[in-house]
């Protein structure tokens, strides 16, 4: 698996592509503001590859005090084959001085995709991620913070994004209450 950071008009094509059928509507954000970011340095966008192929890609969010990966997404053909957990164990072997987290859509409410939401966390646990047990609620959505390498509070995790998007996207950023596990 050869992972590089996105150059290529090629690699942008792929991963605009992917990214639009990867990701509801409602999930994404204008792409222009991903390559933007890209620009600024604010974000890196990683274009993955197997065999000379095309397997993925992933945006992360740059700060110094973790990185988020933003979006992660497999090429509809190679899922299934562990390429996801490959791509993720480079991602932390990169960041691994400051870190990586994810944010996931909470499974501690009652929603009609809770087993995906609950497959889609075994999968960070799976590969090494822990639950950072901060909880935000993002543009109206509940998520729960997993990270490997890093460990955030709201106001770390606020700060990132306030940083990276600000004053006016941050004012969708809220606390929200972790559940306690009995």
């Amino acid at each position: 698996m050869k992972m590089i950071k996105a150059s290529q008009l090629s690699h942008w094509l792929s991963i605009y592509k992917l990214y639009r059928k990867a990701f509801p509507r409602y999930e994404r954000k204008p792409f222009s503001l991903i390559y933007s970011m890209y620009k600024k340095k604010k974000t890196d966008v990683w274009y993955f590859e197997k065999d000379g192929h095309f397997a993925g890609f992933a945006v992360t969010i740059n700060s110094t005090k973790a990185i988020l990966i933003d979006y992660l997404a497999i090429a509809a053909d190679k899922r299934g084959l562990g390429i996801g957990s490959d791509i993720l164990k480079q991602l932390q072997t990169h960041y691994a001085p400051i870190g990586i987290f994810v944010e996931i859509e909470s499974v501690f409410c009652d929603v009609e995709n809770l087993k995906e939401r609950q497959r889609r966390k075994q999968f960070y646990l799976n590969n090494g991620m822990i639950p950072m047990e901060v909880m935000v609620v993002l543009f109206g959505v509940e998520m729960e913070l997993l990270g490997l390498g890093c460990k955030l509070n709201f106001q770390e995790y606020f700060s990132i994004y306030y940083e990276n998007f600000g004053e006016i996207a941050a004012k969708n950023v809220k606390e929200a209450v972790y559940p306690e596990i009995v």
